[in-house]
């Protein structure tokens, strides 16, 4: 499928709307689209997403300017004429192709009324593929615009809806007015969020990136971590039954142990297989995972600590350790932790971090996990924005199938 994607201007260009063209544009082209920006000013994002220059659809582009002087002060006059049918022969061109243009705030904003006017006029005579508006803003909602607003054409396309259209708003807030300008059902009206591409902000490494598109880590939460190598010594069971318990409660819940097998006692490999009994047993096969299953090659210091930035909380329930040096990574990671109460982790842990016996009930120990998870706003904040507000997800939920 071919689709364009409609703004004033595209990154590099700095602003709000063209961050979120840009992710729009990766999501849509890794899926399979063939995706053409256009806009007056900024770059092609890479050689699978083009740009069309259209210079009269600048904003600030001298003439597309002299003409909003005139209309801010009412007067339609025969350049604005003019320009919106310069404009009509260049989007023609431009949209040869497309199946589905996606126009950024051009027929919500006054920047440019004469490529809204434009855009307008090829819709009504079905000279358009299948349009949808995504509202960011809305200029007859907005106080600091309302002098610039007039009653009648051009201004009221900014306020009516053009029928046979998608429309698409960023929040509730702008459901509200959108549907309450335009006489809308508002149940017709898609709320698609912002959001976040996880693995830009974290920088994650490419290994770190493939482990986590295996497990679909990121649609989980709470993620419990165990950094620790698969040997009878760490306690790796009581980590299973606590998941087990603690799924009860968060059905979303996943536990990542990131260890290969201990190096040095054959008696590694039945415990290994002890361990994946037991976690068939308690039908945690989607929900714990050991990256020796993976991943067989060495995971460096720098894939590790990714996968303390996702994780939600630190588990540790070994039975002995000569230092502990995973509670030292998460207190770098600014993640809580939950370990045994053995003299190295509580000689490092002292008051900061919360205890249980390694022969402790998992069941007590998944309470002692969910009561945090309950009482901290900064966790629940996490959780809810990694399931809800990352781009993929949103793509995956919202952007893919209204196209």
């Amino acid at each position: 499928m071919k689709i364009s994607i409609l703004h004033y201007s595209v990154p590099p260009i700095v602003g709000g709307v063209e961050s979120v063209i840009a992710h729009h544009a990766r999501f849509m082209s890794a899926d399979g689209h063939e995706v053409n920006l256009i806009a007056a000013r900024g770059e092609a994002l890479d050689k699978n997403i083009t740009l069309t220059k259209i210079p009269l659809a600048d904003s600030r582009h001298e003439r597309v300017s002299q003409v909003k002087a005139q209309l801010d002060k009412g007067e339609v006059t025969q350049d604005f004429g003019l320009l919106r049918e310069e404009l009509i022969d260049e989007l023609r061109i431009a949209l040869n192709g497309t199946d589905v243009l996606i126009a950024h705030n051009v027929c919500s904003l006054n920047k440019n009324l004469v490529l809204t006017a434009a855009l307008y006029k090829l819709h009504v005579e079905k000279k358009l593929p299948k349009l949808i508006l995504w509202h960011h803003d809305l200029a007859w909602t907005t106080p600091r615009y309302l002098p610039e607003l007039h009653n009648g054409y051009p201004w009221d396309l900014l306020r009516t809806d053009w029928k046979n259209t998608t429309h698409v708003v960023v929040s509730e807030l702008r459901r509200k007015e959108l549907a309450e300008l335009m006489n809308l059902d508002s149940n017709s009206i898609h709320v698609i969020p912002n959001g976040v591409d996880a693995s830009r902000f974290y920088k994650f490494e490419s290994q770190t990136q493939a482990l986590l598109k295996q497990m679909n880590l990121l649609d989980n939460a709470p993620i419990l971590l165990l950094p620790v190598r698969v040997t009878p010594r760490k306690n790796i069971e009581l980590a299973l039954k606590t998941l087990s318990e603690l799924k009860k409660e968060y059905p979303q819940a996943t536990l990542v142990v990131t260890g290969p097998l201990g190096p040095h006692n054959s008696d590694n490999i039945k415990y290994f297989n002890l361990l994946k009994k037991l976690r068939e047993d308690l039908r945690l096969e989607n929900s714990a995972h050991f990256l020796a299953e993976l991943d067989d090659s060495f995971l460096p210091d720098e894939v590790i600590a990714d996968f303390y930035r996702v994780a939600d909380a630190l588990i540790f329930p070994s039975r002995e350790e000569g230092f502990g040096i995973p509670l030292i990574e998460a207190a770098f990671s600014h993640i809580p932790a939950f370990c045994a109460d053995i003299p190295p982790l509580r000689e490092l842990g002292l008051n900061d971090v919360t205890y249980f016996s390694a022969d402790e009930n998992p069941n007590l120990v998944a309470n002692l996990i969910a009561n945090y998870f309950k009482s901290s706003k900064t966790a629940k904040l996490s959780m809810r924005a990694r399931l809800n507000f990352r781009w993929e997800a949103i793509y995956r939920q919202h952007i893919a199938p209204i196209l």
